[in-house]
């Protein structure tokens, strides 16, 4: 199947984005959608549990959590 290879490629773009990124919130962004999609690769791989606990931790929990520190903090890195 080619799924998995396309969402590990997708990965790898993300994380490597959301290193390169200044903005911080654009950063948190690439992160919930590096974390939404490998909730996608462990459903894909037959595991719906993790895949649910990395929704709602790494997609939910920690996006909102990062958003509200950014929000008390400087938004550009300089």
């Amino acid at each position: 199947m080619i799924i998995p290879q396309i969402i590990i490629i997708l990965l790898i773009i993300l994380g490597i984005l959301s290193l390169q990124f200044k903005d911080l919130l654009n950063a948190v962004i690439s992160l919930a959608i590096f974390s939404l999609l490998s909730s996608l690769l462990f459903y894909y791989l037959h595991a719906p549990d993790v895949s649910i606990a990395e929704a709602a931790v790494g997609a939910g929990v920690a996006t909102v959590i990062f958003i509200a520190v950014i929000g008390k903090t400087r938004r550009k890195e300089e």
